[in-house]
């Protein structure tokens, strides 16, 4: 027999009755119940039970064993009563009883339990990491990954890819993060940089004629931590493709991540169309260029009611340049505690409130404010059919415009008795990300946000340059090596107006995938770094090699990254990005379990000329 195991802890059942076995596995949990002890023995497959009692010649031993030791059984599998089969695992029709007993590794007092679902804090959970990964969620949850990556790169091969590896100690680049740097000991004062992404390696390799590749790639960026990115390092399925358009890359990745979702999205729907949406139109109707469409509310553009209307706010607002109104429809949130909610909402974001307009069935209250008479004379009215009743709108903002402007609003945006419209002005920069934020949240609390589906959006056309409001400056908005629409001539115009051949994938609320078709001829390179205060030296110094690549013979490309980690997050359920990683930093970018980052040597230092200066 084996050394440790004849079989793993999820093969066994009712065939293996009268056979002895041998098992190793932790202990998940120990029962005693009247001097029979019964331990769930877990491994990495499954759990299987075994029970010892005075018969057995190990029972002394097998009183001593605690939670979480790692330990060796031998014994005979007996078939459960029937009575007591758990058909939750696959191991639920037998036990094994044990004769022998190795303690391979005892273990101290848990600093967090294993069995069960209490929750510990993250600091915890990250310093014994170790022990964290054995909870079954943890475990699913990293199989669960490796299954997603070993599908994609299945689906890239399918689509006559190959995989390349690229550096990983290179120069710095201009992702839009900072760089990880390391010093050169061989060249003092000189720094490599970790790869914020493989994006010039990739381009070189197109120039190079490799016409396909992809690479599950690491990628290291010194950012601040979120709850969907790694404050230091991730993955990402890397691609890029020659001679295409954008719409060749968006046919070749969407096949790919559609299967990835249908196969490991445990039956949720997958949309099946992915709309393309530009930039500008995501910002009005959702407020993000990261969409959630599974909740269906677009906001729409509503400053003509406001021009001139008795609400002093919006009238005055509108008078100054590059200002709008802007409503969020709010079907079946037409209650005034819902309203103040929502204006609760806003309060807490900053801003001083939120307007708002519900419509309701006329009621005697307000027929009796109308015709200056009692409540009860209302109401009588109104059962006599002497007054219309119907709908009538309600609100602040109702009472200032007046009913043929809420009229026209209520008709532009679809609404009906019981909906509501919360509204917000100014510049559309200065609030809009509020209002994606309020979106989200009336979705959400009105239950029309569906939750058992996943939606994508492919979001186009983003501008490649942006103005800096308090100094006036342009520079580049987004990637600066994309394709500007339009080529040389675009640029010869308005920068503002131009747009590149850029594209991010969004799915959920989250940006999945970001690509570009790339600005592959120097001379539109040289002039689109020149609009944004870069000359020609600047730009040969900074990116020499692709520069100097691209002058002998470089094809049109593009290609994209789709975030690994925040694809499995999905996937798996979960709003940390952090329960997906193997080994994640905690919120400070510290790895509590290693100690990193740590003080070096200064040994270390002195070889690599390098001093540290001690904070104030």
């Amino acid at each position: 027999m084996h050394a440790f195991r004849s079989h793993t802890c999820a093969e066994l059942n009712k065939s293996n009755v009268g056979d002895t076995v041998r098992l190793s596995g932790w202990v998940h949990r120990v029962r005693d119940h009247g001097g029979i002890l019964f331990i769930d023995l877990r491994d990495h497959y499954g759990i299987t039970q075994v029970l010892c009692d005075p018969d057995s010649p190990v029972f002394a031993e097998m009183e001593n064993v605690r939670s979480e030791w790692c330990i060796r059984i031998d014994g005979n599998v007996k078939a459960r009563d029937a009575d007591l089969v758990n058909d939750k695992i696959p191991t639920g029709e037998i036990e094994v009883f044990v004769r022998d007993l190795e303690v391979l590794g005892a273990a101290n007092e848990l600093p967090l339990m294993v069995f069960g679902d209490q929750e510990y804090p993250e600091e915890t959970r990250l310093k014994y990491r170790f022990l964290d990964l054995r909870r079954e969620v943890m475990q699913e949850n990293m199989k669960l990954r490796s299954d997603v990556v070993a599908s994609m790169r299945k689906r890239m091969w399918d689509q006559d890819f190959r995989e390349y590896q690229t550096p990983i100690i290179t120069a710095s680049s201009p992702e839009g993060a900072r760089d990880f740097l390391v010093p050169s000991r061989l060249h003092p004062g000189k720094f490599y940089a970790l790869p914020q992404a493989p994006q010039q390696f990739k381009q070189l390799m197109m120039v190079a004629g490799f016409d396909k590749y992809f690479q599950i790639a690491p990628c290291f960026r010194d950012e601040d931590p979120r709850a969907d990115r790694s404050p230091t390092d991730f993955y990402q399925l890397d691609m890029e493709m020659s001679f295409v358009t954008q719409q060749d890359v968006f046919d070749t990745i969407q096949p790919v991540l559609k299967g990835v979702f249908e196969e490991f999205g445990g039956g949720r729907k997958v949309d099946q169309d992915w709309p393309q949406i530009s930039y500008k139109d995501a910002a009005l109707w959702y407020g993000t260029d990261k969409p959630d469409l599974r909740n269906p509310i677009k906001m729409q553009v509503v400053s003509d009611h406001f021009r001139g209307s008795g609400f002093a706010i919006f009238a005055k607002l509108l008078e100054q340049d590059g200002t709008e109104i802007r409503a969020i429809p709010a079907p079946t949130g037409g209650s005034r505690k819902f309203c103040d909610r929502m204006n609760k909402f806003a309060q807490e974001q900053g801003l001083p409130g939120m307007g708002y307009i519900f419509w309701r069935e006329k009621t005697a209250d307000s027929v009796a404010q109308e015709l200056g008479i009692s409540v009860k004379e209302a109401q009588a009215k109104l059962k006599a059919g002497e007054v219309e009743g119907g709908m009538e709108a309600a609100g602040p903002l109702a009472k200032n415009i007046g009913p043929e402007r809420t009229e026209a609003i209520r008709q532009q945006l679809g609404l009906d008795v019981g909906d509501a419209a919360f509204f917000l002005g100014g510049k559309p920069k200065a609030f809009e990300g509020v209002a994606g934020r309020a979106r989200t949240v009336i979705g959400d609390e009105l239950g029309l946000t569906d939750k058992d589906r996943f939606a994508f959006a492919w979001i186009v056309d983003f501008p490649i340059f942006q103005m800096d409001d308090e100094t006036g400056k342009l520079d580049f908005d987004h990637n600066p090596f994309s394709m500007p629409q339009g080529g040389m001539e675009a640029l010869k115009g308005d920068p503002l107006a131009v747009r590149g051949y850029q594209y991010d994938l969004a799915c959920n609320g989250y940006e999945l995938v970001s690509g570009a078709i790339r600005n592959h001829k120097p001379e539109i390179m040289f002039k689109a770094f020149e609009l944004a205060g870069y000359g020609e030296d600047e730009v040969r110094k900074r990116f020499g090699g692709m520069v100097n690549a691209f002058q002998y013979g470089a094809p049109p490309h593009g290609g994209c990254a789709a975030g690994v980690d925040r694809i499995v997050m999905l996937l798996a359920d979960e709003e940390n990005i952090r329960e997906v990683m193997m080994f994640p930093m905690n919120q400070r970018a510290e790895d509590l379990m290693m100690n990193a980052p740590s003080e070096p040597q200064n040994e270390q230092l002195r070889e690599l000329h390098l001093r540290v200066i001690p904070q104030e």
